[in-house]
């Protein structure tokens, strides 16, 4: 850079700003367009903070106090590592030796005024030596940033007695700084759910980022002394290999962070997703295949962080036992031969018990399972894993004895998800399972799976272990129960391992499963009858989920097909207890007290099936007759007239009768006859009864039938903030209609929980479905940030069902407010009657099912009018912004 002209300018110029900003508006733009064209990071990022170094330098050395002894500009924190993003944070230091003289009042004001003109992210203080002592005492986090610093301007013999002040242990011991960065660090993985894998990922804070690199980087100055954490390699605490992971994966975090800061134009350190797609462009991640760019390269970031967190833990235990153990005296407990637990944490005895007898690698997680006491791995011991990993090959894997491992580690009475996350963590899971290590922070750019492929299997095995728990027999009490009567576990556990394994290779990922899944259990020794088992899980998994949520499952036909799906009622079992663990590790929003309740209800329907045999057809006309049976003698017990009875199950059609239990069909009858000629509306709401997963509000509405109705009722409901998540019409040549509906509140709770709320939404509906005239405009709400990323084409398919004689349409478009409304609004200008919906919301994207007739109450057999009914709804909501 040629500084002559710039330095003229600044020193001469009455106001040298217009100058500095021009300097570095044209060194943005040219290290922006350098980035762009594939420029090295670690030089752009070095390159800004010379470019801002030149700048305050020549503004400093404008002012009188320049020419002292006793006054310093120090950068610190990032930039006093010499280390600039385009919007980082400038923290700087008026660093004096004892304070600010008289005669340097004005001058520091006007230097400080010029500095906010820059129009940088700048932060400064202004202290003596002795001022910066006592503060960094105080906060760990200006201790932190004092320990990086860099002087500007001014002497340098200023920064180096301040240095030497805040090392010394009167500030803070080394013990202190180690135990407040650890802690700092624990609580910072905590606001991130300790987890690397999330949709939005802090490229700065998340586990195993950059502030985690920092963190090991302070500690290292602090307890060494050292500049860099490449020293390391010289006390043998980090290896080269080690010190590469280390240097590669900051890059790759700076390429990211960099090109964010570029994209958002402003200092931020969230992936978000209205940045990803752009930002994987510009570093150049292309589709292959069915894989977008896009998660190529998250899958890169999850893949580093992962790998970072590793390295992180090992130097932090090394660090652990050299500050905080060191004197103390060693605890050892020999395991056998190979293995003993110093300290808590297990190790090999000597570095050489993989070479000579490689199933140790299986060994030491058996033993981990077997003693809960274990706090983990010791960092030689990962190091000695880490260089022995290579052995890990098809003979690895074939090894009776290995095998014979790996089905104990399943059996063992232990928490298996933790066991599997560490050998997950230390790359050994991946390995040994190759098409599980495929899926290692794989992501799927949606709203509906937030974690990656292989963070949400752990946290299905989790979910099948906690099964057990005190909390799952209140949250899941079917499948806590169910838990205890499936006869091996195991299968359930790999079953759970590979329900998802093949995702992201093309095909259907349930068939591809089961095939390697199938392979997996003649490769462990498993039975052909546990074998089928475990391949029939893996190839049916979303059976059961799909059903409950996508079908009629009120529809006796519909149980009876799916009740001949099932092999046994062992089957049946098991896929229960695997479809709640997943949808529950899918997403936290996704299990809610109406899933459950569709679950069990599949379930409990399916048992009595299996039990009266799948082999004789369902027979629908004795089982009307059976339920109105039952529902006139709780009719009569309340002294309700068969002549009432009648006058009010003549409007209602057959299927009406198919759905509720009889004790909801007498509760919704007794209403309506109390309520006799009144002309408002009826409207009903009650919460279910029993445990947590029965839990949501159905919302009953008896009254005159009308054109618009279902348009209307959902358009109010919507606007009361609740979530439809099924929907029912049932309604014949008479006047009258009732329509039920099932709603959640904003926490997915039912309206028990506030019974004002109750009130006012009952109140509401009567006011607003009483007069044709006053139903509401389609509501128009603003659409989320995060949907709006995730656009696509709305798709409407139809299909007839023959046994009931109505249509099917399927809709799957973007969430959005309204979505309802609009869809009854387009129904009811085709002249098109809904008789039931099944409302299913993936994150963001909407699975709805419809079932439809014409006014004659036929399915839509006008193919022409299906075409026509599909044109204008995917208009209709593809245009909603």
């Amino acid at each position: 850079m040629d500084h002559s002209d710039l330095e003229s300018r600044i020193s001469q110029d009455v106001s040298p700003v217009s100058a500095a900003r021009a300097l570095l508006q044209e060194r943005y733009n040219a290290d922006a367009e350098a980035f762009r064209q594939g420029a090295d990071v670690r030089a752009l990022v070095h390159s800004r903070a010379n470019t801002v170094d030149t700048v305050l330098r020549l503004i400093w050395n404008r002012y009188q106090f320049a020419a002292s002894d006793d006054i310093s500009l120090i950068a610190v924190g990032g930039y006093g590592r010499g280390e600039l993003h385009p919007h980082s944070d400038i923290d700087l230091l008026i660093l004096t030796r004892n304070g600010i003289e008289e005669n340097w009042q004005e001058d520091l004001g006007a230097f400080i005024t010029l500095l906010w003109d820059l129009r940088l992210d700048i932060g400064h203080s202004v202290r003596s030596i002795k001022e910066c002592q006592d503060a960094a005492r105080e906060d760990v986090t200006i201790l932190t940033n004092l320990l990086e610093t860099r002087t500007i301007a001014g002497p340098d013999p200023l920064r180096a007695e301040l240095s030497e002040a805040v090392y010394s242990d009167q500030v803070s011991t080394d013990r202190d700084y180690f135990i407040a960065k650890r802690h700092e660090q624990q609580e910072r993985h905590k606001k991130y759910g300790d987890t690397e894998y999330n949709l939005e990922p802090n490229v700065k804070g998340s586990p195993g980022a950059l502030r985690d690199i920092q963190t090991i980087g302070w500690i290292t100055k602090r307890h060494f002394g050292l500049e860099s954490i490449a020293d390391l390699t010289r006390f043998s605490i980090l290896t080269e290999e080690e010190h590469q992971v280390l240097l590669q994966g900051e890059t790759l975090l700076w390429q990211l962070r960099f090109g964010l800061q570029l994209l958002a134009n402003r200092n931020e350190n969230r992936l978000l997703f209205d940045h990803q797609r752009a930002l994987a462009q510009m570093l150049g991640y292309k589709d292959e295949g069915k894989r977008l760019g896009v998660e190529l390269m998250m899958q890169s970031y999850y893949r580093t962080v992962l790998a970072l967190s590793e390295l992180t833990d090992v130097i932090l235990q090394y660090y652990d036992e050299a500050i905080l153990e060191t004197g103390a005296e060693d605890n050892i407990q020999p395991l056998n031969k190979r293995f003993q637990i110093r300290n808590h944490y297990i190790e090999a005895v000597n570095n050489q018990v993989f070479a000579y007898a490689p199933y140790a690698i299986m060994e030491i997680f058996v033993l981990m399972a077997h003693h809960p006491e274990i706090k983990g791995i010791r960092a030689t011991t990962i190091r000695s894993i880490r260089a022995h990993r290579h052995l890990i090959d098809d003979a690895f894997r074939s090894d009776l004895a290995v095998t014979t491992l790996f089905m104990e580690l399943l059996r063992a009475p232990h928490v298996l998800d933790q066991t599997l996350a560490a050998m997950k963590k230390y790359n050994v899971l991946g390995r040994y399972l190759p098409e599980f290590g495929q899926i290692i922070g794989q992501m799927q750019h949606d709203l509906f799976h937030i974690y990656t492929v292989d963070a949400h299997t752990m946290r299905v095995i989790r979910n099948m272990v906690s099964l057990n728990s005190a909390e799952a027999r209140t949250e899941y009490p079917l499948a806590s129960r169910l838990l205890h009567r499936l006869p091996k576990l195991e299968t359930l556990f790999i079953a759970g391992l590979y329900h998802d394994v093949a995702k992201g290779r093309g095909g259907d990922h349930s068939e591809l499963g089961a095939i390697d899944a199938e392979a997996f259990c003649q490769r462990h020794h498993l039975s052909e009858r546990d074998t089928q088992l475990v391949s029939w899980l893996v190839e049916n998994h979303l059976l059961m989920s799909m059903t409950a949520q996508r079908k009629d499952i009120s529809d006796p036909d519909i149980i009876h097909a799916f009740a001949q799906a099932m092999p046994s009622q062992a089957h049946l079992d098991y896929l229960y207890v695997l479809t709640v663990c997943d949808i529950s590790a899918t997403n936290p929003k996704l299990w809610n007290t109406w899933r459950a309740s569709l679950l069990r209800q599949l379930y409990i329907e399916t048992k009595r099936a299996l039990r009266r045999g799948t082999e004789s057809p369902f027979n629908r006309h004795e089982w009307v007759t059976a339920t109105q049976s039952e529902a006139r003698e709780i009719l009569h017990a309340q002294n309700m007239s068969d002549e009432q009875i009648d006058r009010v199950w003549e409007t209602l059609d057959e299927d009406y009768f198919l759905q509720d239990s009889t004790v909801d069909i007498a509760w919704q009858t007794a209403a309506i006859i109390r309520h006799g000629e009144n002309p408002d509306p009826l409207v009903l709401i009650r919460d279910t009864r029993g445990g947590p997963t029965d839990g949501f509000s159905q919302i009953i509405i008896y009254m005159k039938d009308r054109v618009a109705l279902f348009a209307a009722t959902t358009a109010v409901l919507e606007q009361l903030n609740l979530n439809i998540v099924d929907a029912r019409i049932s309604s014949n040549a008479s006047p009258y209609s009732i329509s039920s509906y099932v709603v959640l509140d904003e926490k997915g709770q039912p309206l028990g929980t506030d019974p004002a709320r109750k009130e006012r939404v009952c109140k509401r509906l009567i006011e607003e479905l009483d007069d044709p005239e006053d139903y509401p405009d389609i509501i128009h709400r603003r659409t989320p940030r995060q949907l709006k990323h995730f656009a696509f084409p709305t798709e409407v398919t139809f299909s007839n069902d023959t046994v009931n004689q109505r249509t099917v349409m399927e809709v799957i478009t973007p969430d959005r407010p309204g979505l309802l409304a609009r869809i009854g609004q387009v129904l009811l200008e085709h002249r098109v009657r809904l008789t039931n919906a099944k409302i299913a919301t993936l994150g963001e994207r909407v699975e709805d099912v419809f079932f439809i007739t014409d006014e004659a109450g036929e399915p839509l057999r006008d193919p022409g009018l299906c075409h026509e009914l599909q044109q204008d709804l995917c208009k209709m909501l593809d245009d909603i912004q």
